[in-house]
């Protein structure tokens, strides 16, 4: 199937064609963690480039929960017109716009200073970098209901403000994949335990936000395949909760998979050669084709028009693309001309799993940045210099962030 044929959703909207900028976590925010003129310079390149659908990175529901300390923040109405800014731009080619609404829960950088939400209390596994997360505390019935509505109003805001849909981060060892995971979510309340109880989250969000949003308002969610850890969320599982999002008036489900303390979602190192290689994730959104009822998107080292053909010819409906669209934001439009463009980072063999996940974080955000700045991105970039700016530019905004905090608090 050609990729520039439209898609129409449950909801009756249309996305012009089959290819959607995948979220990528940009740190762009200006000093109010709103959307800062370098992000909307990086989202006018995307528009420009031909994809139908784009979806921001992280929009947090919450300013104490962060995925980092450049991350953009959505819960009240003090920047929504720097929101409407954003959309128009997104929306500007006539590509759909969609925000990525998310919490961390336990994913929260220690030195931000603001504590961290988990299903239960069971802190981060990454060997000796553990330390840089937050050790969580376990959430009340008050908290989870608070998270609800934060969710909800979010995605009200972002309706108000001109965006074409939500797409609801349930993935990558957030909190919704906190408490879908058995590994993260040990409570023995109604929260926990059985999966229909580890789902229940997700399931009243979706519902909370649907309640709220006009029909035509597109409700996404992204959703792991599997947390690639002995024991957590799997593909079994992955299939049931499609089954309850069939009953839920969504519209696309994107397939990805992985956390922090397994990042799958990165891939390992493949060479192209192979369709599964580089669309890492489609084996299991095959298997869930039989089961979904709506769109189902799969995201995951696809860089080349010929394996994005492919995953459509296997049945899935759009194809999500985010590092490629970081080397080249006219990546569509350059397949739309007949140009057999293919960009990628080389990976990064480095003995540190961890440590090599980071670098190739920072080489991507990189990218970001010089498209922000309205400069072309630079693939051959050192992954060491990028983790070490990476790493000074992380202090810097943390510091920035803690004193708009202060400031939050003694307003």
């Amino acid at each position: 199937m050609s990729p520039f044929q439209p898609l129409r959703l449950p909801n009756g909207s249309e996305i012009p064609n089959r290819v959607a900028k995948a979220a990528m976590e940009e740190n762009l925010a200006d000093a109010e963690q709103s959307p800062s003129a370098e992000l909307m310079r990086l989202y006018q390149a995307w528009a420009e480039g031909g994809a139908g659908l784009l979806i921001s990175g992280n929009v947090m529901v919450d300013r104490r929960a962060m995925t980092g300390p450049g991350g953009v923040v959505l819960e009240d109405e003090r920047q929504l017109e720097r929101f409407r800014q954003w959309a128009r731009i997104g929306r500007s080619q006539g590509a759909q716009f969609w925000l990525q609404i998310n919490h961390p829960g336990r994913q929260v950088q220690a030195s931000l200073g603001q504590g961290a939400w988990a299903p239960s209390a069971v802190p981060l596994e990454m060997g000796r970098f553990s330390k840089m997360f937050a050790v969580p505390r376990e959430m009340s019935e008050a908290d989870i209901a608070e998270v609800i509505e934060r969710f909800a109003r979010t995605a009200v805001l972002a309706e108000r403000a001109g965006f074409n849909g939500v797409q609801i981060h349930a993935a990558h060892g957030y909190l919704l994949s906190q408490f879908l995971s058995p590994l993260s979510n040990r409570r023995k309340d109604r929260w926990g335990g059985a999966l229909e109880n580890r789902a229940r989250l997700l399931l009243e969000i979706v519902r909370a936000v649907r309640g709220k949003v006009s029909a035509s308002f597109s409700v996404a969610v992204k959703l792991n395949s599997a947390d690639f850890q002995r024991g957590g969320f799997d593909a079994h599982d992955a299939r049931q909760v499609i089954e309850w999002l069939n009953d839920e008036a969504v519209d696309l489900v994107e397939l990805s998979g992985g956390s922090y303390e397994a990042p799958a979602m990165q891939g390992e190192a493949r060479d192209g050669r192979t369709l599964a290689r580089e669309a890492y994730f489609l084996e299991f959104a095959r298997e869930m084709r039989d089961t979904a009822r709506m769109p189902l998107m799969v995201t995951g080292g696809i860089r080349r028009l010929a394996v994005a053909e492919q995953v459509l010819d296997s049945g899935l409906d759009m194809v999500g693309i985010g590092t490629a669209l970081a080397l080249e934001p006219g990546l569509v439009e350059h397949w739309r001309a007949g140009r057999d463009a293919q960009p990628q980072l080389q990976p990064i063999r480095w003995r540190s799993k961890p440590l090599a996940a980071l670098a190739y974080m920072a080489l991507v955000k990189l990218q970001l940045r010089r498209l922000g700045d309205s400069r072309r991105p630079d693939p051959q970039a050192s992954p060491l210099r990028a983790l070490l700016l990476d790493q000074w530019r992380t202090q810097r905004r943390t510091r920035q962030y803690r004193r708009w905090m202060a400031g939050q608090a003694s307003a």
